[in-house]
């Protein structure tokens, strides 16, 4: 049996913790807030609940293995899970209107041509396709794996991107971008090129610089579905806290760590607050350039990507506004509903730093129907989201801007028919500022999923860090960010570590 001390209680701390406990080993977590979950959060008022992070879960066969391995339960006896259907709905500038199913590329094909014209869902249908050979192409060392010591071939995109032509072919060949792949093989077509940057804004990559390989995200949506857990995604985070209660791991709350103790260059335990916890093993959740940054732990080298990409503030934040609503949710809703930009530039320039905020963003409005998340039918609850330049690109403590962008947000979706302002009873703003404050992640900026391409600029941190003794887990570490990706990191570094 070893002695592990996890730092920080996210979701991946938490399916870390409870995976190591569940093969022997003793497992202590210090979290510097008051609550498990990280970014999984939870607001309640007046009998309306929102999640404050993600909605929407992704490959749930994640969290289905978790329950699994450390209780043999399914998934299904933890929480009440349900497929999204129809997947969302996406309303764009021109006044266009397309629903898509989920789970069903049959169905999105035929949802595409109805709405754009023939001869649109076979386009998207062989994009969806090359996505699926990126799935397979990375999928096991880039999901299911640890990073392989020599992952020089993940530096390289494996989106089939055809062969140049004309004098092309004397040009020096330079690597396809989303962007690319909108123009060249979608023709440039204004709504599936949105339908295809509205999955990679949503991950926090901007179309001209995200490969073209980034069209794997769509496609895992497409291919495996989108769930929902009734109750709202804190749900998860309880069900998984209870299982690692079950097997008996030690929670220190309110107990932030401010360094990972160093025996003869390997770790051994950290200082805390409250005084030292010894420890055989290290395994870190947080931000792995703040455990550097801050100056908890040192070693040759930073991890990952270049540093121009991993600076602070480098990648976008999420804005939410979560509405409290009068009156019933209107029959035939749907759960997701996609206001896609009016000036896609303009989106996109905002992400890059180069301008202020966008005022008429891409907005995921997410409606659920579940009686948990409101006081009675006669109201609804709903949760606007927008990908935005994170705190230190944009000053979002500054008097009145988080209302304003806001109001903003609200005039955009309204423009295109949904009429929520008008019901607004109250309101609760959230910006990249809180959710640095509440998770530490620097600036507030979205942990990006890994990524292949770019000579391995999207790749992330290996779990097993250059400190014998110390695993890097999260959305920092491999495999990335997201729900499911933050789940498999933890998953593979309990196999790295193996049972006790």
């Amino acid at each position: 049996m070893a002695r592990i001390v996890i730092i920080g209680a996210g979701m991946s701390g938490l399916a870390a913790a409870s995976r190591l406990a569940t093969i022997g080993h003793r497992v202590t977590v210090c979290e510097a807030g008051g609550t498990y979950g990280g970014m999984v959060g939870r607001y309640e008022r007046d009998g309306f609940a929102f999640d404050t992070g993600p909605g929407l879960l992704p490959l749930p066969a994640v969290y289905r293995d978790l329950a699994l391995k450390t209780g043999k339960e399914p998934l299904e006896q933890l929480v009440e899970l349900a497929p999204v259907d129809p997947e969302s709905r996406h309303l764009f500038p021109d006044g266009t209107a397309v629903t898509l199913p989920n789970a069903s590329r049959g169905g999105v094909s035929q949802a595409l041509d109805a709405a754009f014209g023939a001869g649109s869902g076979a386009r998207w249908s062989a994009v969806m396709n090359h996505g699926r050979t990126v799935w397979e192409a990375t999928r096991r060392p880039l999901l299911e794996e640890p990073l392989p010591a020599d992952h020089a071939f993940l530096g390289t995109d494996p989106y089939p991107a055809p062969a140049p032509t004309g004098l092309a072919r004397l040009r020096r060949p330079r690597p396809w971008t989303l962007r690319d792949v909108a123009a060249r093989e979608l023709g440039g077509h204004p709504g599936l090129t949105a339908l295809l940057s509205e999955a990679a804004v949503r991950y926090g990559f901007v179309p001209g610089r995200a490969p073209a390989g980034a069209t794997v995200l769509p496609y895992m949506e497409q291919s495996f579905g989108v769930w929902y857990i009734r109750g709202g995604l804190r749900a998860l985070a309880d069900a998984v806290f209870r299982r690692c209660e079950l097997r008996k791991v030690e929670f220190r709350f309110d107990t932030p760590v401010t360094r990972v103790v160093l025996a003869d260059g390997r770790a051994c335990g950290v200082e805390t607050v409250d005084g030292r916890v010894d420890a055989d093993l290290v395994v870190s959740a947080m931000d792995a350039d703040a455990l550097l940054r801050n100056g908890l732990v040192e070693w040759p080298g930073r991890p990952g990507q270049p540093a121009e990409d991993r600076e602070s503030g480098a990648a976008p934040g999420r804005f939410s506004v979560l509405l409290a609503l009068r009156g019933p949710r209107p029959e035939g809703t749907a759960h997701r509903t996609v206001v896609h930009a009016a000036d896609p530039a303009a989106e996109e320039d905002a992400l890059t730093l180069s301008a202020p905020p966008c005022p008429r963003p891409t907005v995921q409005v997410l409606r659920p129907d579940d009686p948990a998340l409101r006081p009675d039918d006669a109201h609804e609850s709903v949760v606007l989201t927008a990908t935005v330049p994170a705190q230190g690109g944009f000053d979002w403590t500054a008097p009145g801007a988080a209302d304003h962008y806001a109001d903003q947000l609200l005039a955009h979706v309204d423009a295109a028919g949904l009429g929520l302002r008008e019901r607004v009873l109250w309101r609760v703003v959230r910006t990249p500022e809180d959710t640095r404050r509440e998770t530490g992640a620097p600036g507030g900026a979205v942990a990006l999923p890994a990524l292949a391409g770019s000579a391995g600029r999207w790749l992330k941190p290996a779990n097993e860090s250059p400190v014998p003794g110390l695993y890097l887990i999260g959305g920092s570490a491999h495999p990335g960010g997201g729900l499911s990706r933050v789940g498999m990191s933890a998953c593979i570094t309990a196999g790295v570590i193996g049972p006790a």
